[in-house]
């Protein structure tokens, strides 16, 4: 899923209607300062993160004062949160809570539903999931008619919400699931809506993210890469999906799985795999002799020696890896020429500053006989560890991975 950060998603809640907090987006201390002083008064300073659990973590700071914002912004940039490293911080305006609700509509994929689902609870600012079932009411909306109000009405009234508050929650729902049809949302939540002491409703964090199928029809999203991703897409991400994005031809799917600082630290390949089941074995073969897939790749459905070629290529271009692994553990039915090309042009561009440098290709499938002739041929005399195999060793993961180690090993005794 396409997921936002929460100033993102905030700005999308405005747009439909439903009030925000007053506040500004810093990548900086300083910022974080100005933007404290502009608001003029208390505020709080939330870590913009795909990550939950940011209050446990010290992620979210109070400061009643610029200089105090600054100094929280300081802690906060740079912190990582499960993996994440933090870039901004939101500075909003402190809200002086008297109630807590939460509202969420998500797409239940279960057989018996298969439809969008609006919950609404009166425990909100925590974890949906540790909220008593009996503390959240759920409403499976008909997709042709929508929320209508009287439902969203009947969903908070189920709860116990009455007054002012009762028809001010129902109409924020029903403008929520509006804001989650519109933009072809999987997930859309507001944990927590305050009620604020003198009497008004704010949608106080956000969490958004929109089906990647969907993407297409939503260029004002500004979504770079519409890949479902644990972060922020990297550089290499983005060159990946520029592979994919106007070219059907093939799958060449690239994932970058290793951050430049955990390259450094040594023990990764480069990993391209043939077939998204067949890759794994790679993958967990190679974890089984001490060695790490840098990144993963999947190059089937018959791509061309283009699309092949430029994923190898960035593959190659991942600093600090000791190896390249071509882990065609099928018999694949594709032109597997078209991938030995490839390879031959990717390596004999790469390799020639590379002495020693551990390669292991395992190809086989349709034009075999000529894609391991291409290869034997085009890359003899390189200066490279090269080892090439056939269908003789199509389900032999535990030895190639092995023998990946071997060179590996052999390398860096060679560079020491």
């Amino acid at each position: 899923m396409a997921k936002f950060f929460e100033y993102q998603g905030k700005a999308y809640l405005r747009q439909a209607g439903i009030p925000v907090p007053r506040g500004q987006v810093a990548d900086s201390p300083t910022q974080a300062r100005e933007a404290a002083a502009a608001l003029e008064g208390p505020v709080v300073v939330k870590a913009q993160v795909w990550a939950g659990g940011r209050g446990k973590s010290g992620a979210v700071r109070f400061a009643d004062t610029p200089g105090e914002a600054e100094a929280a912004a300081r802690d906060i940039l740079g912190m990582e949160l499960r993996g994440l490293p933090v870039r901004q911080v939101l500075v909003e305006e402190r809200l002086e809570i008297a109630h807590e609700y939460y509202a969420g509509v998500v797409v239940d994929t279960a057989r018996e539903v298969r439809a969008p689902v609006v919950m609404f609870s009166t425990e909100g600012g925590m974890d949906i999931e540790a909220v008593p079932s009996e503390r959240i009411a759920l409403h499976k909306v008909d997709v042709l008619r929508g929320l209508r109000p009287h439902e969203a009405v009947n969903l908070v009234h189920a709860l116990g919400v009455r007054g002012s508050a009762l028809s001010r929650l129902s109409d924020l729902l029903v403008r929520l699931y509006a804001m989650f049809r519109a933009y072809d949302c999987r997930t859309l939540e507001i944990n927590p809506i305050v009620l604020t002491r003198d009497g008004k409703l704010y949608a106080a964090d956000c969490r958004m993210a929109v089906d990647d199928q969907a993407v297409f029809r939503h260029p004002e999203l500004g979504v770079k890469l519409a890949r479902e991703l644990p972060g922020e897409p990297s550089e290499f991400d983005l060159i990946a999906w520029r592979f994919e994005e106007q070219d059907f031809r093939g799958t060449s799917f690239v994932m970058q799985m290793a951050t430049p600082a955990e390259l450094r630290k040594g023990g990764y390949v480069g990993y391209h795999g043939i077939g998204g089941g067949a890759a794994m074995l790679g993958i967990d073969a190679l974890s089984r002799v001490g060695l790490k897939a840098a990144n993963y790749a999947d190059t089937s459905g018959n791509p061309t020696a283009a699309k092949v070629y430029r994923v190898a290529k960035l593959i190659l271009s991942q600093p600090g890896i000791e190896g390249y692994f071509l882990a065609g553990f099928l018999m694949a039915n594709q032109e597997q020429w078209h991938h030995a090309h490839a390879l031959v042009k990717a390596l004999r561009e790469e390799l020639p500053g590379r002495p020693g440098f551990p390669v292991v290709l395992l190809l086989c499938g349709n034009k075999e006989a000529e894609s391991q002739r291409i290869l034997r041929e085009g890359l003899q005399g390189l200066p490279a560890a090269i080892e090439i195999y056939d269908r003789a060793h199509v389900y032999d993961a535990a030895y190639l991975a092995g023998r990946m180690a071997q060179l590996v090993q052999a390398y860096r005794t060679q560079r020491a």
